[in-house]
């Protein structure tokens, strides 16, 4: 992903924190296959799940797609902490053994849930353009996750 980019190291994220990705964030938000999220019930109790995702340059948006789950798609952990707690958070990082080229973007936002309309028919055109697996779900008609960050923290080599 990183590989054959000029890169920089850093130990400390970026100290202006900022709404907007960067050119550098951009491209490896954009590459990025998978990313954290992280909600909390009403009572604050986290939790973490990976997910795919795509960034429309405003907006984050995950599909509650086909792979297997415990329970039924609009009564997922995840869903339920979104309608209790819209506060989320997602860590999208890249790891190598060379730490000069760890980097990651931490996105602090506003989470919803879309059952359809047309932000969940272009999530729905961008994630199957990014995910061929996507091409065959019906995620045209499951709920889709949407993240509009407030802040976002790039770290490493970006």
């Amino acid at each position: 992903m990183l590989a054959g980019r000029k890169t920089h190291y850093s130990t400390t994220p970026r100290l202006q924190p900022h709404m907007s990705p960067t050119k550098k964030e951009l491209t490896f938000l954009r590459d990025a296959r998978v990313a954290h999220l992280a909600t909390a019930d009403a009572s604050g109790q986290p939790h973490v799940m990976p997910i795919c995702f795509v960034f429309d340059g405003k907006q984050f948006y995950s599909p509650i797609d086909e792979k297997p789950k415990r329970a039924a798609p609009t009564k997922l952990k995840r869903l339920k902490n979104i309608r209790d707690n819209p506060n989320a958070a997602l860590v999208i990082d890249h790891y190598e053994e060379n730490w000069r080229k760890l980097a990651y973007v931490l996105v602090f936002g506003k989470a919803r849930i879309l059952l359809s309309g047309e932000k969940h028919r272009r999530a729905v055109k961008l994630l199957r353009r990014k995910y061929r697996q996507y091409r065959t779900m019906a995620i045209d008609e499951r709920p889709m996750i949407v993240i509009a960050p407030k802040r976002i923290v790039g770290w490493g080599a970006i």
